[in-house]
């Protein structure tokens, strides 16, 4: 199936600071061959779009009704509404939502878990949920909060209090009504997961290295910050205090 998109989704003027991820992704989707994507709590379709958009058949898995809804709008106005499919579930459960398939996996070649393992109750079981729908061979995507960038944007935002927190893993604001705690990970934590799912993971990058540090009043072109993140992604120590941290991995 052609894709209905330019070649590379990074080109397609998404936020430069998601440019990282998509530069991992390219390789990957826009090759021309049409893709089984599993995008788990990827709601809204800030990724499941712009992929279906290429051509891939997207199948959305997350808890939240009115997320779902969003998807399909936005899905339906870009004209890939018969790609993308919306499923309400939790990513920890996959297996009750996504059956199991020829070798026990639903045989995704792509699966999606970006700012997924903070919230979720159990990240270990999240991603041997998604290893586990994946066929041999295929590829995990896994975007997840970094604990280093988080206490720089808390320092230089003037919460010293909040950043020390975030240091010592403790929550930096307990008084939050009703709100869990998201959790933050360090990249040998992030790696350790996708590896104790069963997955090889590749190496690690750094997710908006710069890009949310701006003041939302900037000038700064767009092209260029996008230029720079990608610059400054995959080089230490610069990735190393990324809000982000972003990894690919294979089934094997």
């Amino acid at each position: 199936m052609p894709p209905s998109a330019p070649a590379s989704p990074a080109a397609d003027q998404l936020p430069a600071r998601a440019a990282a991820v998509w530069a991992a992704l390219d390789p990957v989707v826009a090759t021309g061959h049409a893709l089984r994507v599993l995008d788990v709590g990827g709601g809204s379709g800030n990724f499941a779009v712009p992929l279906a958009r290429l051509g891939h058949d997207v199948t959305v898995v997350d808890p939240s009704a009115d997320a779902l809804a969003t998807l399909n709008r936005r899905a339906e106005n870009a004209g890939v509404g018969a790609r993308v499919h919306g499923v309400q579930g939790d990513g920890d459960q996959l297996h009750e939502v996504v059956p199991a398939g020829e070798g026990g996996g639903d045989s995704y070649d792509l699966a999606l878990c970006h700012s997924v393992l903070e919230v979720v109750d159990d990240p270990a079981a999240t991603l041997r949920e998604l290893a586990r729908a994946l066929r041999p061979g295929g590829t995990a995507s896994v975007a997840a909060a970094n604990r280093a960038g988080a206490v720089l944007a808390r320092a230089v935002a003037g919460h010293p209090v909040e950043a020390l927190a975030l240091i010592e893993d403790r929550d930096p604001a307990p008084r939050r009504a009703a709100r869990p705690a998201r959790r933050r990970f360090t990249p040998d934590d992030l790696l350790a997961l996708v590896t104790h799912a069963g997955l090889q993971p590749g190496t690690w990058r750094g997710v908006s290295v710069v890009a949310d540090l701006l003041d939302v009043t900037s000038d700064a072109d767009p092209e260029a910050v996008r230029r720079l993140e990608l610059a400054l992604a995959g080089r230490s120590p610069y990735r190393d205090v990324a809000a982000g941290l972003h990894v690919l991995a294979t089934r094997p």
